[in-house]
């Protein structure tokens, strides 16, 4: 047998291991010492994102509404948005159980769409991912008796990212525009704090105290646990019209951009009461 053909023999979930391996020590580093600058971690993730596509296989090249990509797009596409989902699950990391749970909700969901596709291999990674998030959601809601840390936002990231682009790579009657749906909260939380700060002037990697999460806590919850538990709430009535609505890209499109204006009104609304409050 040749080593392609060895590959292809290996089960999905082993495939992953030395990619989110890569992914976790990219923000284990950071959580302990401090001591990997911005380049280094990304260049990390990169070589994490790129040998998790060609192992799995995991590439989109078609997104949906008639448009295809060339499969070295694809490839860089794929690569991208690994990436960015690393970054955007540290980035709504901030209260007890928001990061875990949003990642609980898209492995639920996953978890159905596989179930309808009758993948037994991804349905063992989903479960062991499922159950082990689980346990730590457990441990760290409401009494935050254990944080996630870089490193674990870094891995949850990579592997909900790598399955969501493998189901819309793999079956047709996925819709990309679904896995954008679901993640749909973390990944315009990056977008929209990109904005937000390079229109003031500020670096993106700047941290601030205007992301959501900590504008509902100021200003609504004012409890840890309540933040992360409202922001859940909020997001899961749209998880749950896209995982039902999966290989619709219209209606998936419709979901993502329903939820944008909804960020938007809400934040803008958040964003007005802060400043008053602290005018007083």
């Amino acid at each position: 047998m040749t080593a392609l053909g060895l590959l292809f023999t290996i089960p999905f979930g082993l495939k992953m291991l030395l990619p989110a391996g890569l992914a976790f020590i990219s923000g284990i580093f950071e959580d302990f010492h401090n001591s990997l600058s911005v380049r280094k971690r990304l260049l990390l993730q990169v070589i994490a994102a790129l040998s998790v596509v060609l192992v799995t296989g995991a590439v989109v090249t078609y997104l949906g509404l008639g448009v295809h990509l060339p499969y070295w797009v694809g490839v860089l596409f794929s690569i991208f948005a690994i990436v960015g989902m690393i970054n955007a699950v540290n980035i709504i990391d901030g209260f007890n159980g928001l990061a875990s749970g949003v990642i609980l909700l898209i492995l639920v969901s996953f978890t159905i769409v596989t179930y309808r596709h009758d993948n037994m291999e991804l349905l063992e990674v989903l479960s062991v991912s499922l159950g082990a998030t689980f346990g730590f959601f457990v441990l760290v809601f409401p009494k935050g008796k254990i944080f996630l840390g870089d490193g674990g936002a870094y891995l949850l990231g990579l592997v909900v990212s790598v399955i969501g682009i493998f189901l819309a790579g793999k079956y047709a009657d996925v819709s990309p525009w679904y896995v954008l749906a679901v993640f749909i909260y973390p990944v315009w939380e990056v977008i929209f704090s990109i904005v937000r700060k390079t229109s003031k002037g500020m670096s993106p990697m700047k941290p601030d105290i205007y992301h959501m999460h900590m504008l509902i806590h100021r200003n609504i919850t004012r409890k840890n646990p309540l933040t992360a538990l409202m922001i859940l709430l909020l997001i899961f009535p749209f998880m749950a019209v896209s995982t039902i609505y999966a290989n619709s890209s219209k209606y998936n499109m419709m979901i993502s951009v329903v939820f944008i204006v909804c960020y938007l009104l809400l934040y803008i609304f958040l964003l007005r009461k802060d400043r008053q409050a602290q005018t007083l």
